[in-house]
């Protein structure tokens, strides 16, 4: 059971004094329909602590995410004729970033499986052999499409934070929905032993045969952009230092108590995920992981 003291009990690495020392992360994602996804990770793994961020997008909508998002670096990848992005060329236009993140977020945003797809092929050949990767969304969900070798290569560094619908995917199990959150311990174990990944699902955590499950967090963080936050949290956490399980534990608590300290203002529904970033350094601060 996931509770304050365990954290607390489970330290995470302490910040260093500059940018650099405290994680560069990338997230990548973004179709010209939905940038703000990768913009609500990208601001929640800075409220996290990570030092420095730099954001991928599609072409058309980079300009503007730059400015939305003054505190990151901003790179345009190549698109289709809808605004999905293609992969096309995007381990050249990343190269200097992919070598020297210390985290990499990819998915939130996407909205093509091909496109999602061939960004993997792309960009996780380019990527060093140890650091870490954690797939979000369409980023996760195309797993089970791409050549073994390239999923193998991901063993043992790999974050998966699907949504139940998303792992019935990753499973096979297509009748899976996301108000199924009573067959997730189960999916947990399975997918996180499948992809050898660390896996955060619903109320639970899985690391091969280990577990943890908290219950913390209530039906407010059942809004659009909430996920997304919530992958912005683990890669901050990534970036710093933190190991996979320490990330993804830590990360979905922090992301929880977020939203339950938004309860007083708000009530029970109605806060905006951009608010429960907000929120994010506070609670993490009483957990002594600032």
């Amino acid at each position: 059971m996931v509770t304050p003291e365990l954290l607390r009990g489970w330290p995470l690495p302490v910040p260093g004094g500059s940018k650099y020392a405290r994680g560069l992360v990338l997230a990548i994602g973004g179709a010209r329909a939905t940038p703000g996804a990768v913009m609500l990770a990208g601001r929640a793994a800075l409220r996290m602590g990570a030092g420095r961020l730099s954001l991928a997008v599609a072409d058309s909508v980079c300009a503007h995410v730059a400015v939305a998002v003054p505190e990151c670096g901003a790179y345009g990848l190549a698109e289709d004729s809808e605004g999905s992005i293609t992969g096309r060329r995007a381990a050249e236009v990343l190269s200097k970033e992919l070598s020297r993140a210390d985290a990499v977020l990819i998915g939130p945003g996407l909205d093509d499986p091909t496109g999602a797809a061939a960004l993997l092929t792309e960009v996780i050949p380019a990527l060093p052999k140890k650091t870490p990767v954690l797939l979000d969304a369409f980023g996760a969900t195309v797993l089970p499409d791409l050549d073994e070798a390239l999923v193998d290569a991901l063993r043992g560094r790999l974050v998966l934070t699907p949504n139940s619908a998303e792992m019935g995917h990753l499973l096979g199990r297509p009748e899976t929905n996301e108000d199924d959150t009573e067959v997730a311990p189960e999916m947990v174990v399975d997918c996180a032993k499948r992809f050898g990944a660390v896996v955060g699902c619903d109320a639970y955590v899985a690391e091969g045969g280990r577990m943890w499950r908290s219950t913390t967090g209530d039906v407010g963080l059942g809004t659009s952009g909430s996920g997304d936050v919530m992958a912005g949290v683990v890669l901050g956490l990534l970036g710093r230092g933190a190991d996979l399980a320490q990330a993804v534990v830590w990360g979905k608590y922090v992301h929880q108590a977020a939203g339950d300290a938004l309860v007083g203002d708000h009530g029970r529904i109605g806060f905006l995920a951009s608010e429960i970033e907000t929120r994010l350094p506070r609670v993490l601060r009483t957990l002594g992981g600032d």
